[in-house]
């Protein structure tokens, strides 16, 4: 575990070199950083299938958007801390708008969003000549006690970005819901459905990146 300049923590998986910067999502309430239990599924999933890359997952101080602007500055602190390394960001939901904010560093390569959090005021000005990947659940929505982020709002990001001069893919992953995993009252990650239908598409993202072409 490393502590960032920010004050927000981050935790490596894998050898040093290319790296995939990882940042979790949010909610109103102003509540002290967690890991997310869908990128640390994902993480577990295909680490060992691609030792060739490091893995950086961000615990925020304060996971919120209304401490976007915070979120932001703990994710470009992480993508200091790896310097000299070339970057791929992964966001979810929120830290899809964290990670588009962020992609003008000049050693990131581009962004996976799953199921990105892009409401139409967020600038995308940082994604230009950028890639910018977009995976999404098709029941993807907000419901009682869960929340969720509609596909019709990341896909008005994305057309944004294309508009702006972004490269990229859009895919609605039928049958999938908001997150991939949960995480259990024993700590147990939960693999939601269509978990693997998530993983097939990051990983070959991932290979695009380890590749040069991302």
């Amino acid at each position: 575990m490393t502590v960032l300049s920010s004050g927000a923590e981050l935790r490596l998986t894998g050898p040093a070199g290319p790296t995939v910067v990882c940042v979790n999502g949010g909610r109103a309430k102003e509540l002290p950083g967690t890991w997310s239990a869908t990128i640390e599924w994902l993480v577990r999933r295909l680490a060992p299938a691609m030792p060739e890359l490091c893995f950086a997952e961000v615990r925020y101080r304060t996971k919120s958007w209304r401490r976007f602007d915070e979120c932001v500055n703990d994710c470009r602190a992480a993508i200091g801390a790896v310097e000299g390394e070339r970057v791929l960001l992964l966001g979810f939901p929120m830290g899809g708008a964290v990670a588009a904010s962020c992609a003008d560093e000049q050693c990131v390569g581009g962004v996976v969003g799953l199921a990105p959090w892009l409401p139409d005021q967020l600038s995308l000005e940082a994604l230009r000549g950028k890639r910018l990947r977009v995976l999404h659940g098709g029941l993807d929505r907000s419901l009682p006690g869960m929340p969720g982020v509609s596909p019709a709002l990341s896909r008005r990001g994305y057309e944004r970005a294309r508009a702006l001069g972004a490269s990229g893919e859009y895919t609605l992953i039928p049958g999938a819901l908001h997150a991939i995993a949960l995480r259990g009252p024993t700590g147990r990650l939960v693999p939601l459905p269509r978990a693997n239908a998530w993983a097939q598409l990051v990983r070959g993202e991932l290979a695009r990146f380890v590749s040069g072409v991302a």
